[in-house]
């Protein structure tokens, strides 16, 4: 295993002093049950994955204001929601093949767990925290920002800042356990101009409601209005 993470650390440009926080960084709780169910303890990388979220929210914060002046505040935070999220994170593991360096319980093994999106975010989280704990902010940041402004460039070119779907659902993952989810509430007019109404749910509480020609833009209207409520974007 001592070669595999020479082979890693090749790939991301860090290595590591302290060689056990990359192997936590790799561990999938699903390894460790296995171990624990024989009375061994292992350490698994879901508290370094919430210590990377929030490494990873503050470099992406820095760049995005440092970087792009003109920008209001709704903006940056849409941005930064696209580029932190699950799916640009799974694309970062992608890249570096990290599914390949993952310890895994034989289930989640036999299941796909090494290319499973949520895992492979996950572990990203939790690298960028090891190489934080390990060699400070500056080595976090130069490992992960080249991947973070390729990710900008590309959403900021394909318009998708404006899905306040996935800013919404990506605020509300902050705090696990929460469900969302939008409700149609009302439909009317012709079949050639309907229009549609939905409101946003957290908890079974309405937190936001729209309208619209569609129901994804009604949904992008009541996610929106949540926004607002909570402070994410402002009503202009």
């Amino acid at each position: 295993m001592q070669k595999e993470f020479s082979l890693l650390e090749e790939k991301i440009g860090y290595e590591f002093k302290d060689k056990s926080l990359i192997k936590t960084a790799l561990t999938h709780s699903s390894y460790a049950n296995e171990f624990k169910a024989k009375g061994e303890t292992i350490m698994y990388n879901e508290r370094l994955e919430f210590l990377g979220d929030s490494v990873l929210s503050l470099i992406a914060s820095v760049y995005l204001f440092k970087g792009n002046r003109n920008l209001f505040e709704g903006d940056l935070t849409k941005i930064r929601a696209g580029i932190v999220c699950e799916n640009a994170l799974y694309e970062y593991a992608l890249e570096i093949g990290l599914g390949d360096y993952l310890y895994l319980g034989h289930g989640e093994e036999v299941t796909g767990g090494r290319n499973r999106k949520s895992v492979l975010s996950d572990a990203v989280e939790a690298l960028l925290a090891a190489i934080y704990l390990d060699g400070g902010f500056a080595e976090a940041r130069k490992f992960i920002l080249p991947y973070l402004t390729d990710a900008a460039e590309k959403l900021m070119k394909s318009g998708g800042a404006e899905d306040y779907k996935t800013l919404l659902q990506q605020f509300v993952q902050q705090n696990r356990g929460d469900i969302l989810e939008y409700v149609l509430v009302d439909e009317s007019g012709p079949s050639h101009n309907k229009t549609f109404v939905y409101n946003v749910m957290l908890n079974n509480n309405i937190i936001g409601r729209g309208s619209g020609s569609s129901k994804r833009d009604a949904e992008q209207a009541a996610a929106r209005e949540a926004l607002i409520l909570f402070g994410k974007v402002s009503e202009k």
